[in-house]
């Protein structure tokens, strides 16, 4: 299974969870990190400054918090594709919420080899070109919920048959609105895989992505190859968070007269 590699500066980075034990929301979370002496209280989900500080990301995730979304979601399409008879080197992969790039990472240590990433955060693509140049063919920064059709277009001419966000749906970090533009972005047939908080997908919830999710399986739209719940990582306070990942074929175009409706 790939595993994440952290940036070579990790080592000059200290991670203190100030309020270790703390019952604070998931996108609470909180730490302070201190490098050449100077100490700086970063939220978790501040992925903007996160990224700006080299090797930050993977510390804190991956080392401090055990994080395993990247090598779980690429392994479980790696495996979908080998029950199909499928190469991962067929795969245009567009990559939601790109970050740094660690889901590339993770696809290009199971056999993918093309790629384009997005996201909404400058620094991300920034921080990407400095810790994995080349990985990803293009990388557009953009707001999927408001995607010129400029962007659209040169996003479709890669030909990409495969959708990823990992670590990134929830929390209105990429709204279902953006996942759904994604969706339509990529050839049918296609491949999707994803994973998300495990309460997101409640079935009593009537919006967002428990209900977008659900129509797209109910009307055929995603057929299901995979749906495993699995630890995602730990909270600051050491409580495990479970996410569920889900990989599956993509038959269908979402129509534009679904309501997508973000409010919860």
């Amino acid at each position: 299974m790939p595993t994440a590699r952290p940036h070579k500066s990790v080592t000059d980075l200290t991670v203190e969870f100030a309020e270790t034990g703390s019952r604070l929301d998931q996108d609470q979370e909180w730490c302070l990190v201190t490098r050449d002496g100077l100490a700086e209280r970063v939220r978790f989900h501040d992925y903007a400054r996160i990224y700006q500080i080299p090797g930050l990301y993977e510390k804190l995730f991956y080392e401090r918090l055990a994080c395993t979304s990247p090598p779980t979601v690429a392994g479980l399409l790696n495996d979908a594709l080998r029950a199909e008879g499928l190469d991962p080197a067929s795969l245009a992969v567009l990559d939601l919420g790109a970050g740094n790039g660690m889901v590339g990472e993770a696809l290009k240590e199971i056999g993918a080899d093309t790629f384009v990433g997005v996201d909404v955060v400058r620094e991300a693509r920034e921080a990407c070109q400095r810790d994995r140049p080349g990985l990803y063919r293009d990388y557009v920064v953009a707001d999927f919920t408001d995607l010129p059709a400029a962007t659209a277009a040169r996003i479709r001419s890669h030909g990409l048959n495969t959708l990823t966000t990992v670590a990134a749906l929830g929390f209105g970090d990429i709204p279902a609105q953006a996942f759904r533009t994604a969706w339509n972005l990529i050839e049918t047939p296609g491949w999707v895989a994803f994973n998300i908080k495990e309460t997101f997908l409640d079935e009593k919830y009537q919006y967002g992505f428990a209900l977008l999710i659900r129509q797209l399986v109910d009307n055929g739209l995603l057929e299901v190859k995979t749906q495993q719940r699995y630890l995602h990582r730990l909270a600051m306070s050491g409580e495990p968070l479970h996410y569920i990942a889900i990989v599956g074929r993509k038959t269908g175009q979402i129509p534009d007269d679904w309501t997508v409706d973000e409010q919860g």
